[in-house]
């Protein structure tokens, strides 16, 4: 099989899963249903893991058009791939954790009618995301970007009899929609100056246009590449769920766990992580997109952490911590620290996939209640999601030796070593962000796994139920003679084989990804302009000597005293929340981030109403008023005054034609007269 074959079956074979699964799922039950689906995923995998082993042991990247689309005034719209390290690494990933979630799907979703539609959804995500990674040209770019909203959209809006979750569909839908028109224009604007959307060619022509400008608005003048790394730039905002556009990611918990893994932690909410990466040629002449990206980063990891601290649906806490962590990788982009914030990437999809299934194994065995302040003890009933859920909070949290270790800090050294405007601030907010997230991630765990039994306590509070609306009858948590209960293997077995990456692969990735060759040629850093790399790499004495540097660094502490914080609060004193509960809703803060910051008010009252109100106005104005009620029946009725007035001469008295015939010729004959006697 040649590797062309290999390519293409690569993305196809989750495809032909999602199909036959979608078409014909009705007909072949669900049993060949998860087949067929695991079955396509598991090729892929197989085979972007024999890709990746290729391209490591010497062999060349692939850059080639698949199949001409259709050609426009000499410009070629392709579907092509470009298969290099950078997409291989990110293949695996894509196609590990789908098959992870598809493998844990068959326990979480056993009871679900929509059983085939769900698995059809996750492999045409999967097949989306592959199309997306694969890209060489722009256009398929925009194509596999496009799908993967479209399919999420249907995924988090899956129980779609339940308000919540249409409008939680509705609303990431809507804000990826100004993401994606951003993206659109950045698109635009390539193609008009660069003359070409395929990959290669507009990087080796972007230093010609390095000082080339345009005029937004007349009399102005705005450096080319600037805006167009902002635009595309705000593609990513929505997509990887960047502030001001991240208030759809927490919503979206609205949609079954496995899907939260899936899109939510590991595959979606990264493509502008990687999409940035792979445009670090055009970033890399712009420091006022680098400082933009830097900027918004910083806000979002920090921020969103905070928000994390206030959350008691485990599902939640889990989003916000995700939504944090994009921040840490934004901010990474921004300091052009790509290969720093791909690794990133990386790890965080493993321990964050297993946080998210990890919590949807707690759901399960909480009979469906996701409120941590009715758990409590759970280790001693679920002691494989107890260990693999502390293995993936610890790599969060960045201890050493774990994956999120190695990532996190060296974002924090590759902030610390930039010189944009905007990297002190960006520095404090990842070096804080350690702190909260260290202290919201122990706090779900010690109210989770440690403790007392909560559940066995009468009168729980109000929860939110992660089922479909069939079994709300009989899903309503534990009640006081009921006790949690391990999941399946289905659902056990996933967890642990991500935990394996999720402790280890840090410690072997970082020296070849970071200071390796593994991306060279791939991704471009200008040396001269932006050097935090070239220091860290002259500073790193192996993944053992980073592990030893840590301790005389401020961040290890900060995360230490994360938990250390969490411990006393939720296990030694547990009164003390509540006394800070007291003092901060006196101050007023509680209030601001309960309400996130106000975002959804400024959205829903704000821009909604205005455009709710706008619509209104051209619908009673110009619609009702003016096309009907002027133009469409104003017509109608100018006609019908002129047709009764003349239908009332009209008589059908042939003596009335008579005397209008002679007072016509009466008329005419004068008119001939006057006509005579002006010519003479």
């Amino acid at each position: 099989m040649d590797m062309k074959t290999i390519y293409l079956l690569i993305p196809l074979a989750p495809l032909f899963g999602a199909l036959v699964a979608g078409l014909f799922g009705w007909a072949i039950g669900r049993r060949a249903a998860h087949t067929v689906t695991i079955g396509g995923v598991a090729v892929a995998f197989a085979l972007s893991a024999y890709v990746l082993k290729t391209l490591i042991d010497g062999g060349a990247s692939f850059n080639g058009t698949i199949y001409t689309w259709l050609t426009v005034n000499g410009v070629d719209l392709n579907v092509g791939f470009l298969v290099d390290k950078l997409t291989a690494m990110m293949m695996c990933v894509v196609t590990f954790v789908s098959l992870m979630v598809h493998i844990y799907t068959i326990g979480y979703m056993q009871e679900d009618p929509g059983y085939q539609r769900f698995f059809s959804y996750i492999s045409l995500f999967t097949f989306s995301m592959l199309m997306l990674v694969m890209a060489n040209n722009f256009v398929q770019l925009f194509f596999g970007w496009e799908a993967v909203g479209l399919v999420s959209y249907l995924l988090i809006g899956f129980w779609f009899k339940r308000p919540t979750a249409t409008f939680a569909n509705l609303k990431a839908f809507l804000v990826n929609r100004v993401g994606d028109f951003g993206f659109l224009l950045g698109i635009g604007l390539v193609l008009a100056h660069f003359g070409t959307l395929d990959y290669a060619e507009v990087f080796a022509k972007a230093p010609e246009l390095k000082d080339a400008a345009i005029s937004l608005f007349p009399g102005t003048s705005w450096s080319l590449l600037s805006v167009t790394c902002i635009l595309l730039f705000v593609g990513a905002m929505g997509k990887s769920a960047q502030f001001p556009l991240h208030v759809w990611l927490p919503d979206s918990m609205e949609g079954p766990t496995p899907i939260s893994a899936l899109i939510h932690a590991a595959t979606m909410v990264t493509a502008g992580i990687f999409m940035v990466s792979r445009m670090s040629p055009l970033f890399e002449l712009s420091d006022t997109a680098l400082n933009f990206v830097l900027v918004i980063g910083a806000i979002t990891a920090l921020f969103m952490g905070f928000l994390g601290i206030i959350q008691n649906d485990i599902k939640r806490v889990v989003a916000y911590s995700t939504l944090s962590q994009l921040g840490y990788m934004t901010v990474a982009l921004g300091a052009s620290a790509y290969s720093v914030a791909v690794f990133h990437l990386m790890t965080h999809a493993f321990f964050k996939a297993l946080l998210f299934l990890g919590a949807g194994s707690v759901i399960i065995g909480m009979h469906h209640d996701q409120d941590i302040r009715n758990m409590g003890g759970l280790r001693k009933y679920m002691k494989i999601t107890w260990i693999t859920s502390l293995l993936g909070s610890l790599a969060l949290i960045g201890t050493p030796f774990f994956s999120g270790f190695y990532s996190k800090d060296s974002i924090i050294e590759a902030v610390a070593e930039s010189h944009l405007p905007g990297a002190g601030f960006a520095y404090f907010a990842v070096v804080a962000g350690v702190f909260v997230t260290a202290f919201y991630s122990f706090r779900m765990y010690f109210l989770v796994f440690h403790g007392k039994e909560r559940w066995m306590e009468k009168g729980h509070h109000d929860h939110h139920v992660d089922n479909n609306e069939e079994d709300h009858d009989h899903h309503h948590g534990l009640g006081p003679h009921d006790k949690p209960h391990e999941s399946p293997w289905v659902v056990t077995l996933p967890l642990v084989l991500l935990a394996i990456p999720s402790v280890l692969i840090g410690y072997f990735a970082i020296e070849p990804m970071l200071y390796g060759n593994f991306f060279e040629g791939v991704i471009f850093v200008n040396p001269e302009a932006h050097h935090a790399l070239e220091i860290m790499k002259e500073e790193f004495h192996g993944p053992f000597g980073m592990v030893k540097h840590a301790f005389s660094t401020l961040p290890l502490y900060l995360a230490i005293g994360g938990v250390v914080a969490a411990y006393i609060f939720y296990m030694v004193k547990p009164a003390l929340p509540a006394a800070c509960d007291r003092f901060f809703i006196s101050i007023g803060v509680k209030k601001l981030l309960e309400e996130k910051y106000y975002m959804d008010h400024l959205y829903i009252n704000g821009f909604s109403a205005f455009g709710r109100a706008l619509g209104t106005a051209l619908w009673k104005v110009g619609d009702v008023l003016m096309i009907d009620g002027l133009i469409v029946n104003g017509t109608a009725k100018v006609v019908g005054f002129f047709s009764g007035a003349v239908r009332r001469a009209q008589t059908g008295y042939i003596y009335h034609y008579a005397f209008a015939m002679i007072i016509g010729a009466l008329g005419l004959l004068s008119w001939l007269t006057y006509r005579l006697f002006a010519l003479h």
